[in-house]
Protein backbone atom coordinates (compact mmCIF):
# COMPACT_ATOMS: atom_id res chain seq x y z
CA UNK A 1 0.00 0.00 0.00
CA UNK A 2 1.08 3.66 -0.61
CA UNK A 3 0.81 6.22 1.70
CA UNK A 4 -3.15 6.74 1.10
CA UNK A 5 -3.88 3.54 1.43
CA UNK A 6 -4.15 2.51 -2.00
CA UNK A 7 -2.45 -0.50 -3.42
CA UNK A 8 0.56 -0.36 -5.58
CA UNK A 9 0.51 -0.19 -9.48
CA UNK A 10 3.93 -0.57 -9.47
CA UNK A 11 6.50 -1.72 -6.97
CA UNK A 12 10.37 -0.30 -7.55
CA UNK A 13 13.47 -1.52 -5.29
CA UNK A 14 16.98 -0.82 -5.16
CA UNK A 15 19.12 -4.02 -6.34
CA UNK A 16 22.57 -2.65 -6.71
CA UNK A 17 24.45 -5.92 -8.29
CA UNK A 18 23.56 -9.75 -8.91
CA UNK A 19 24.72 -11.26 -6.06
CA UNK A 20 22.43 -14.07 -5.32
CA UNK A 21 21.22 -13.15 -2.28
CA UNK A 22 20.79 -9.34 -2.30
CA UNK A 23 18.51 -10.25 -5.68
CA UNK A 24 16.86 -13.17 -3.88
CA UNK A 25 15.77 -10.45 -1.37
CA UNK A 26 15.47 -7.84 -3.72
CA UNK A 27 12.71 -9.86 -5.11
CA UNK A 28 10.59 -10.74 -2.04
CA UNK A 29 10.87 -6.94 -1.75
CA UNK A 30 9.57 -5.95 -4.90
CA UNK A 31 6.48 -8.10 -5.28
CA UNK A 32 5.74 -7.94 -1.36
CA UNK A 33 3.54 -4.67 -2.01
CA UNK A 34 1.94 -7.34 -5.33
CA UNK A 35 1.01 -9.85 -2.75
CA UNK A 36 4.07 -11.24 -3.37
CA UNK A 37 3.69 -15.05 -4.38
CA UNK A 38 0.56 -16.13 -2.74
CA UNK A 39 -0.99 -17.18 -5.80
CA UNK A 40 1.13 -19.69 -6.08
CA UNK A 41 0.16 -23.19 -4.77
CA UNK A 42 2.13 -26.63 -4.18
CA UNK A 43 1.94 -28.63 -7.81
CA UNK A 44 1.38 -25.33 -10.02
CA UNK A 45 3.07 -25.11 -12.98
CA UNK A 46 4.23 -22.07 -13.83
CA UNK A 47 6.64 -20.76 -17.16
CA UNK A 48 9.03 -17.39 -16.62
CA UNK A 49 9.14 -15.58 -19.92
CA UNK A 50 12.80 -14.56 -20.04
CA UNK A 51 14.15 -11.91 -22.72
CA UNK A 52 16.88 -13.90 -24.34
CA UNK A 53 16.95 -11.98 -27.26
CA UNK A 54 20.01 -13.74 -28.91
CA UNK A 55 23.09 -15.55 -27.52
CA UNK A 56 24.83 -12.79 -25.51
CA UNK A 57 26.69 -12.93 -22.58
CA UNK A 58 24.80 -11.90 -19.38
CA UNK A 59 26.90 -9.09 -18.90
CA UNK A 60 25.62 -7.61 -22.32
CA UNK A 61 22.82 -6.10 -20.43
CA UNK A 62 20.62 -7.61 -23.34
CA UNK A 63 18.99 -10.61 -21.53
CA UNK A 64 17.24 -11.16 -18.41
CA UNK A 65 19.91 -12.23 -15.60
CA UNK A 66 20.54 -15.76 -14.99
CA UNK A 67 21.17 -14.86 -11.02
CA UNK A 68 17.38 -12.68 -11.56
CA UNK A 69 15.97 -15.72 -12.82
CA UNK A 70 17.64 -18.09 -10.52
CA UNK A 71 16.36 -16.29 -7.07
CA UNK A 72 12.88 -16.04 -8.96
CA UNK A 73 13.00 -20.38 -9.81
CA UNK A 74 13.96 -20.72 -5.77
CA UNK A 75 11.09 -18.34 -4.62
CA UNK A 76 9.00 -20.45 -6.71
CA UNK A 77 10.22 -23.81 -6.01
CA UNK A 78 10.05 -23.12 -2.34
CA UNK A 79 6.62 -23.18 -2.24
CA UNK A 80 6.28 -26.41 -4.58
CA UNK A 81 5.79 -25.04 -7.86
CA UNK A 82 7.48 -26.25 -10.72
CA UNK A 83 9.48 -24.11 -12.94
CA UNK A 84 10.19 -23.74 -16.92
CA UNK A 85 12.01 -20.85 -18.15
CA UNK A 86 11.61 -20.05 -21.94
CA UNK A 87 11.73 -17.68 -24.86
CA UNK A 88 11.96 -17.86 -28.79
CA UNK A 89 14.81 -15.88 -29.29
CA UNK A 90 15.53 -14.71 -33.00
CA UNK A 91 16.21 -17.10 -35.43
CA UNK A 92 15.31 -20.71 -35.88
CA UNK A 93 12.95 -21.86 -32.96
CA UNK A 94 14.99 -25.40 -32.81
CA UNK A 95 16.78 -26.98 -29.68
CA UNK A 96 20.04 -26.89 -31.21
CA UNK A 97 19.45 -22.91 -31.34
CA UNK A 98 17.87 -22.69 -28.11
CA UNK A 99 20.57 -24.95 -26.48
CA UNK A 100 23.02 -22.04 -27.76
CA UNK A 101 21.20 -19.29 -26.56
CA UNK A 102 20.94 -21.14 -22.65
CA UNK A 103 24.34 -21.48 -22.98
CA UNK A 104 25.56 -18.01 -24.08
CA UNK A 105 23.40 -16.14 -21.60
CA UNK A 106 24.18 -18.33 -18.56
CA UNK A 107 20.32 -20.11 -18.11
CA UNK A 108 22.22 -23.40 -17.72
CA UNK A 109 22.79 -22.12 -13.68
CA UNK A 110 19.41 -22.18 -13.56
CA UNK A 111 18.80 -25.20 -13.42
CA UNK A 112 20.58 -25.49 -10.08
CA UNK A 113 17.83 -23.22 -8.61
CA UNK A 114 14.98 -25.93 -10.16
CA UNK A 115 14.25 -24.93 -12.94
CA UNK A 116 13.55 -26.91 -16.18
CA UNK A 117 14.82 -24.64 -19.23
CA UNK A 118 12.03 -25.10 -22.32
CA UNK A 119 12.95 -27.89 -24.89
CA UNK A 120 9.82 -28.23 -26.93
CA UNK A 121 9.79 -26.92 -29.73
CA UNK A 122 6.60 -27.04 -31.43
CA UNK A 123 4.56 -24.47 -32.58
CA UNK A 124 0.74 -24.18 -32.56
CA UNK A 125 -1.97 -22.04 -34.42
CA UNK A 126 -3.70 -19.60 -32.38
CA UNK A 127 -6.96 -17.75 -32.62
CA UNK A 128 -8.45 -14.83 -30.42
CA UNK A 129 -11.04 -13.16 -31.79
CA UNK A 130 -11.31 -10.24 -29.28
CA UNK A 131 -8.19 -9.06 -30.20
CA UNK A 132 -7.84 -5.54 -32.12
CA UNK A 133 -5.52 -6.53 -35.03
CA UNK A 134 -4.40 -10.28 -34.46
CA UNK A 135 -7.18 -12.73 -34.45
CA UNK A 136 -5.38 -15.61 -35.91
CA UNK A 137 -0.96 -15.80 -35.29
CA UNK A 138 1.34 -18.43 -34.31
CA UNK A 139 2.83 -19.53 -31.06
CA UNK A 140 5.27 -21.72 -28.66
CA UNK A 141 3.31 -24.41 -27.95
CA UNK A 142 5.43 -25.06 -24.46
CA UNK A 143 3.69 -22.08 -23.01
CA UNK A 144 0.37 -24.04 -23.02
CA UNK A 145 1.69 -26.38 -20.42
CA UNK A 146 1.38 -23.97 -17.23
CA UNK A 147 -0.43 -22.66 -14.56
CA UNK A 148 0.83 -18.78 -14.82
CA UNK A 149 3.26 -16.88 -16.97
CA UNK A 150 5.52 -14.26 -15.44
CA UNK A 151 6.80 -11.99 -17.57
CA UNK A 152 10.76 -11.11 -16.53
CA UNK A 153 11.80 -8.71 -19.27
CA UNK A 154 14.74 -6.04 -19.31
CA UNK A 155 15.11 -2.53 -19.45
CA UNK A 156 16.64 -1.54 -22.70
CA UNK A 157 15.87 0.58 -25.35
CA UNK A 158 14.79 -0.33 -28.89
CA UNK A 159 15.12 0.95 -32.57
CA UNK A 160 11.28 0.38 -33.31
CA UNK A 161 9.56 0.85 -30.24
CA UNK A 162 11.68 3.10 -28.29
CA UNK A 163 11.70 0.76 -25.15
CA UNK A 164 11.72 -3.11 -24.43
CA UNK A 165 9.96 -3.80 -21.23
CA UNK A 166 7.32 -5.84 -20.54
CA UNK A 167 4.63 -5.81 -23.69
CA UNK A 168 7.68 -5.73 -26.03
CA UNK A 169 8.85 -8.94 -23.76
CA UNK A 170 6.03 -11.14 -25.19
CA UNK A 171 6.52 -10.87 -28.50
CA UNK A 172 8.81 -14.22 -27.74
CA UNK A 173 6.17 -15.45 -27.34
CA UNK A 174 5.98 -16.08 -31.53
CA UNK A 175 8.44 -18.34 -32.66
CA UNK A 176 11.80 -16.94 -33.98
CA UNK A 177 11.23 -17.65 -37.81
CA UNK A 178 8.04 -16.41 -37.09
CA UNK A 179 8.48 -13.04 -36.38
CA UNK A 180 9.74 -11.25 -39.69
CA UNK A 181 6.09 -12.22 -40.90
CA UNK A 182 4.51 -10.07 -38.00
CA UNK A 183 7.06 -7.53 -38.96
CA UNK A 184 5.70 -7.30 -42.32
CA UNK A 185 2.12 -7.88 -41.77
CA UNK A 186 2.48 -4.94 -38.88
CA UNK A 187 5.12 -2.77 -40.77
CA UNK A 188 3.54 0.96 -39.03
CA UNK A 189 4.76 0.99 -35.29
CA UNK A 190 1.26 1.71 -34.50
CA UNK A 191 -0.55 -1.47 -35.57
CA UNK A 192 2.79 -3.50 -34.43
CA UNK A 193 1.73 -1.77 -30.73
CA UNK A 194 -1.37 -3.42 -31.07
CA UNK A 195 -0.89 -6.56 -31.98
CA UNK A 196 1.61 -6.33 -29.46
CA UNK A 197 -0.96 -5.05 -26.60
CA UNK A 198 -3.20 -8.20 -28.04
CA UNK A 199 -0.59 -11.09 -27.30
CA UNK A 200 0.01 -9.92 -24.17
CA UNK A 201 -3.83 -9.93 -23.76
CA UNK A 202 -3.90 -13.01 -24.93
CA UNK A 203 -0.94 -14.86 -22.83
CA UNK A 204 -2.32 -12.24 -19.29
CA UNK A 205 0.82 -12.86 -17.17
CA UNK A 206 0.37 -12.94 -14.13
CA UNK A 207 3.34 -10.48 -13.08
CA UNK A 208 5.49 -8.78 -15.15
CA UNK A 209 8.98 -8.39 -13.37
CA UNK A 210 11.72 -5.72 -15.23
CA UNK A 211 15.63 -6.42 -14.38
CA UNK A 212 16.87 -2.65 -14.28
CA UNK A 213 20.13 -3.88 -11.85
CA UNK A 214 22.16 -3.21 -15.25
CA UNK A 215 19.92 -2.03 -18.14
CA UNK A 216 20.95 -0.81 -21.96
CA UNK A 217 20.95 2.61 -23.47
CA UNK A 218 22.12 3.39 -27.11
CA UNK A 219 21.92 1.36 -30.18
CA UNK A 220 19.77 -1.11 -28.14
CA UNK A 221 18.06 -3.87 -28.02
CA UNK A 222 21.02 -6.06 -28.17
CA UNK A 223 23.88 -3.64 -29.14
CA UNK A 224 23.70 -0.67 -27.10
CA UNK A 225 25.67 -0.12 -23.98
CA UNK A 226 25.32 -1.30 -19.93
CA UNK A 227 24.27 1.58 -17.98
CA UNK A 228 23.40 0.96 -13.89
CA UNK A 229 20.40 1.59 -13.05
CA UNK A 230 20.30 -0.80 -9.60
CA UNK A 231 16.33 -1.23 -9.55
CA UNK A 232 13.99 -3.70 -9.97
CA UNK A 233 10.63 -3.25 -10.78
CA UNK A 234 7.09 -5.23 -10.83
CA UNK A 235 3.50 -4.81 -11.65
CA UNK A 236 0.71 -6.84 -12.23
CA UNK A 237 0.13 -4.88 -15.34
CA UNK A 238 3.04 -4.75 -17.95
CA UNK A 239 1.46 -1.68 -19.41
CA UNK A 240 1.32 -0.06 -15.82
CA UNK A 241 5.11 -1.05 -15.41
CA UNK A 242 6.19 -0.19 -18.76
CA UNK A 243 4.71 3.52 -18.40
CA UNK A 244 7.33 3.77 -14.92
CA UNK A 245 10.19 1.97 -17.12
CA UNK A 246 9.34 4.60 -19.98
CA UNK A 247 9.77 7.58 -16.98
CA UNK A 248 12.83 6.29 -15.76
CA UNK A 249 14.22 6.61 -18.81
CA UNK A 250 12.60 10.52 -19.39
CA UNK A 251 10.81 9.13 -21.42
CA UNK A 252 6.74 9.61 -21.92
CA UNK A 253 3.83 7.46 -23.01
CA UNK A 254 4.03 9.19 -26.37
CA UNK A 255 7.51 8.07 -26.85
CA UNK A 256 6.67 4.37 -26.67
CA UNK A 257 3.85 2.73 -29.11
CA UNK A 258 3.33 0.24 -27.43
CA UNK A 259 1.85 2.46 -24.36
CA UNK A 260 -0.04 4.55 -26.61
CA UNK A 261 -1.68 1.21 -27.88
CA UNK A 262 -2.34 0.45 -24.54
CA UNK A 263 -3.91 3.87 -23.60
CA UNK A 264 -5.89 3.75 -26.63
CA UNK A 265 -7.66 0.61 -24.40
CA UNK A 266 -7.80 2.35 -21.36
CA UNK A 267 -5.11 0.40 -20.02
CA UNK A 268 -3.15 3.45 -18.86
CA UNK A 269 -3.67 6.41 -17.57
CA UNK A 270 -2.31 9.77 -19.37
CA UNK A 271 1.06 9.93 -17.19
CA UNK A 272 2.46 8.31 -14.42
CA UNK A 273 1.47 10.37 -11.73
CA UNK A 274 -1.74 8.70 -12.23
CA UNK A 275 -0.31 5.33 -10.90
CA UNK A 276 0.52 4.28 -7.10
CA UNK A 277 4.15 3.68 -7.42
CA UNK A 278 6.12 2.82 -4.62
CA UNK A 279 7.07 5.83 -2.64
CA UNK A 280 10.69 7.35 -3.33
CA UNK A 281 11.03 5.44 -6.85
CA UNK A 282 11.94 8.88 -8.86
CA UNK A 283 15.32 8.98 -7.27
CA UNK A 284 15.88 6.30 -10.05
CA UNK A 285 14.90 8.48 -12.92
CA UNK A 286 18.25 8.92 -15.03
CA UNK A 287 17.25 11.88 -17.11
CA UNK A 288 20.53 11.50 -19.13
CA UNK A 289 19.74 8.14 -20.84
CA UNK A 290 20.85 7.67 -23.61
CA UNK A 291 16.96 6.70 -25.84
CA UNK A 292 17.26 6.29 -30.02
CA UNK A 293 14.10 6.55 -31.93
CA UNK A 294 11.99 9.35 -33.42
CA UNK A 295 9.92 11.07 -31.04
CA UNK A 296 6.48 10.20 -32.89
CA UNK A 297 4.35 12.38 -30.17
CA UNK A 298 5.01 14.90 -31.60
CA UNK A 299 3.54 14.27 -34.65
CA UNK A 300 2.57 11.23 -35.46
CA UNK A 301 -1.23 11.98 -34.05
CA UNK A 302 -4.75 12.01 -35.39
CA UNK A 303 -5.13 15.97 -35.91
CA UNK A 304 -3.97 15.98 -39.18
CA UNK A 305 -7.14 15.24 -41.39
CA UNK A 306 -8.28 14.42 -44.88
CA UNK A 307 -5.70 14.86 -48.09
CA UNK A 308 -3.92 17.88 -47.11
CA UNK A 309 -3.78 16.70 -43.22
CA UNK A 310 -2.55 12.84 -45.11
CA UNK A 311 0.15 15.06 -47.30
CA UNK A 312 1.32 17.02 -44.50
CA UNK A 313 1.71 13.98 -42.25
CA UNK A 314 3.75 12.04 -45.21
CA UNK A 315 5.93 15.04 -45.47
CA UNK A 316 6.57 15.00 -41.74
CA UNK A 317 7.28 11.76 -42.03
CA UNK A 318 10.01 11.57 -44.56
CA UNK A 319 11.67 14.38 -42.77
CA UNK A 320 11.92 13.08 -39.29
CA UNK A 321 11.68 9.46 -39.39
CA UNK A 322 15.00 7.42 -38.67
CA UNK A 323 16.25 4.72 -40.64
CA UNK A 324 18.49 2.06 -40.00
CA UNK A 325 21.91 2.82 -41.44
CA UNK A 326 25.30 0.56 -41.33
CA UNK A 327 28.77 1.67 -40.36
CA UNK A 328 30.60 0.47 -42.85
CA UNK A 329 34.03 0.16 -41.22
CA UNK A 330 32.26 -1.78 -38.85
CA UNK A 331 30.29 -4.27 -40.96
CA UNK A 332 32.33 -7.79 -41.08
CA UNK A 333 30.24 -8.65 -43.96
CA UNK A 334 28.25 -11.49 -42.13
CA UNK A 335 24.87 -10.60 -44.53
CA UNK A 336 22.69 -11.45 -40.83
CA UNK A 337 21.05 -8.39 -41.43
CA UNK A 338 19.70 -9.62 -45.00
CA UNK A 339 18.67 -12.75 -44.05
CA UNK A 340 16.54 -11.43 -41.09
CA UNK A 341 15.08 -8.32 -43.10
CA UNK A 342 11.06 -9.01 -43.76
CA UNK A 343 10.97 -6.50 -46.32
CA UNK A 344 13.83 -8.24 -48.27
CA UNK A 345 15.15 -4.65 -48.63
CA UNK A 346 18.70 -5.78 -47.73
CA UNK A 347 21.31 -6.70 -50.35
CA UNK A 348 25.07 -7.45 -49.72
CA UNK A 349 27.15 -5.84 -52.59
CA UNK A 350 30.69 -6.40 -52.16
CA UNK A 351 30.63 -7.75 -48.97
CA UNK A 352 28.34 -4.59 -47.35
CA UNK A 353 24.48 -4.25 -46.62
CA UNK A 354 22.65 -1.79 -49.22
CA UNK A 355 19.12 -0.69 -47.79
CA UNK A 356 17.01 -0.68 -50.27
CA UNK A 357 14.81 2.68 -48.22
CA UNK A 358 11.60 2.06 -50.70
CA UNK A 359 11.13 -1.35 -49.33
CA UNK A 360 12.25 -0.28 -45.67
CA UNK A 361 9.65 -0.53 -42.95
CA UNK A 362 11.89 1.05 -40.10
CA UNK A 363 11.51 -2.56 -38.15
CA UNK A 364 14.73 -2.37 -37.46
CA UNK A 365 15.25 -6.32 -37.12
CA UNK A 366 18.55 -5.51 -39.31
CA UNK A 367 19.82 -2.88 -36.37
CA UNK A 368 18.63 -5.33 -33.54
CA UNK A 369 20.09 -8.61 -34.75
CA UNK A 370 23.50 -7.45 -36.27
CA UNK A 371 25.73 -9.21 -34.30
CA UNK A 372 28.69 -6.51 -33.60
CA UNK A 373 26.49 -3.53 -34.17
CA UNK A 374 27.28 -1.85 -37.11
CA UNK A 375 23.88 -1.30 -38.34
CA UNK A 376 22.73 2.13 -36.41
CA UNK A 377 19.68 4.16 -36.24
CA UNK A 378 20.25 7.07 -37.83
CA UNK A 379 17.88 10.57 -36.74
CA UNK A 380 17.64 13.21 -39.24
CA UNK A 381 19.31 16.90 -38.22
CA UNK A 382 15.52 17.62 -38.01
CA UNK A 383 13.78 14.84 -35.71
CA UNK A 384 16.71 16.06 -33.05
CA UNK A 385 15.74 19.33 -33.44
CA UNK A 386 12.27 18.83 -32.61
CA UNK A 387 13.44 16.78 -29.71
CA UNK A 388 15.63 19.74 -27.86
CA UNK A 389 12.51 22.13 -28.47
CA UNK A 390 10.20 19.72 -27.02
Amino acid sequence: MDNNNRPLDVSVVACETYDPELCKSALQEVLAPLGGLDFVKPGDRVVIKANLITFLKPDKAATTHPVLLSALTELLVERGASVVIGDSPGGPFSLPYLKRVYAATGLNDCEKAGATLNQNTQIKRGTFPEAKVMKEFTYTAYLDDCDYIIDFCKLKTHGMMGLTGGCKNLFGTIPGTDKPEYHYRYPNPTDFSRMLVDINAYFKPVLTICDGVMAMEGNGPSMGKPRKMGLLAASKSPHHLDLVLAALIHMQKEDVPTLMAAHERGLIPDTVAELSVTEGWEKFICPDFETIGVKRGILFTDKYTGFVGKLWVNILKAAVQPRPQVKAEDCIGCGECSKVCPAKAITMIDKKPSIDYKKCIRCFCCQEFCPIGAMKVRRTAISKFLEKIR
